[in-house]
């Protein structure tokens, strides 16, 4: 599967637009690494707890918009958007989003 947040795929043509795909999750914050993320916030630096839980919620995001996108045929997703919204306290959802074609390569 091709990901990009171009509209196009370079040195490939799209053939099909197979429409609209996405992917979320909701991730809560671990109340011990909200402890050494509170250390961190005191020395300064980055939140590395943080960093990891979101960066696993990305994947997760993306892995489900992937797996909706090969149900319905498509090889590529262009035009990738993250979008993320705190949904309680200490609780976001990560949404990622694009739209699922099927691309040949330019010159077949």
């Amino acid at each position: 599967m091709i990901l990009v947040n171009t509209e196009t795929v370079p040195g490939k043509k799209i053939v099909e637009t197979v429409g609209y795909v996405k992917g979320s999750t909701i991730q809560a914050r671990h109340i011990g690494q909200d402890v050494l993320a509170s250390f961190r916030n005191i020395v300064g630096g980055e939140v590395k707890e943080y960093t990891d839980l979101m960066n696993e919620a990305r994947k997760k995001a993306v892995g489900r918009m992937v797996k909706e996108a090969n149900a319905r045929g498509a090889n590529a997703i262009v035009n990738i958007r993250f979008m993320t919204a705190q949904i309680a306290q200490g609780a976001a959802e990560i949404l990622v989003y694009g739209t699922a074609v099927i691309v040949k390569n330019e010159h077949a």
